[in-house]
């Protein structure tokens, strides 16, 4: 019997030694899987937030969906978003661009180009917004759209020139763009030369009357401060 009682002793405290060493691997192993999974998730970028320059690509996406499909009001409410979201990524890299000049010209230089690409971005679903409005036969909600776009851009070329022209077919304005060319500028009036008469008379210096007192002239005293100067 006590043989019997060693030997059963003996195999169960292997069993629980064996049991006890394997189970370490597996934990270290969990746990390294863990660790580089959220290390992966760390290092994306959140590209799934809608405040993002691709959460604004997925907000236009869907407003040219909805206009496929007819549905103006999805489509308005889709627009401004995406119009509210380039507005403000604009406003804060042009922010980050004014920070980071004269201390970081690479990162000041990526500011400034993100800056302008979500700017145009924006401009661009404001366009958008602006011709669903008119789609709804509101064109009072348009109006002030395509003035920003005209504002914002030159309206002699790209979209300021478009929505120029929306504001000319709407019948806001009435006076279609001309671009500027040659002869066009109005004559400029010449002063005369120095050895032609002036037209104008020359100013006549006022009479002095001798009996008039003399107003005197006040003396400074020698120990005036000078502004700046420090005293002994």
């Amino acid at each position: 019997m006590p043989k019997l009682n060693i030997f059963n002793s003996t195999v169960r405290y292997l069993l629980f030694l064996s049991l006890f060493l394997f189970s370490f691997p597996v934990i270290s192993i969990n746990a390294q899987e863990t660790t580089e999974s959220e290390a992966s998730t760390t290092a994306q970028p959140s590209t799934s937030s809608i405040f993002s320059i691709e959460g604004g690509k997925r907000l236009m996406d869907e407003a040219d969906k909805a206009v496929d499909n007819q549905q103006y009001d999805l489509a308005a409410e889709k627009l401004q978003s995406a119009r509210q979201v380039y507005n403000q990524l604009s406003n804060f890299y042009l922010q980050l661009f004014n920070s980071f000049t004269g201390l970081d010209n690479g990162a000041a230089e990526s500011h400034r180009k993100k800056a302008l690409e979500t700017g145009i971005e924006r401009d661009n679903a404001t366009y958008q917004l602006a011709l669903v409005h008119r789609a709804q036969d509101k064109p009072e909600l348009s109006i002030p759209l395509l003035v920003q776009i005209v504002t914002s851009q030159s309206p002699g070329s790209g979209l300021g020139k478009k929505a120029y022209e929306q504001l000319l077919e709407i019948g806001f304005v009435d006076v279609p763009f001309t671009p500027p060319g040659k002869g066009d500028n109005p004559p400029v009036n010449l002063p005369p030369a120095s050895n032609e008469p002036s037209n104008n008379p020359a100013p006549q210096t006022p009479p002095t009357d001798p009996n008039a007192p003399v107003t005197p002239i006040p003396q400074v005293p020698d120990s005036a401060p000078i502004p700046g100067d420090s005293q002994p």
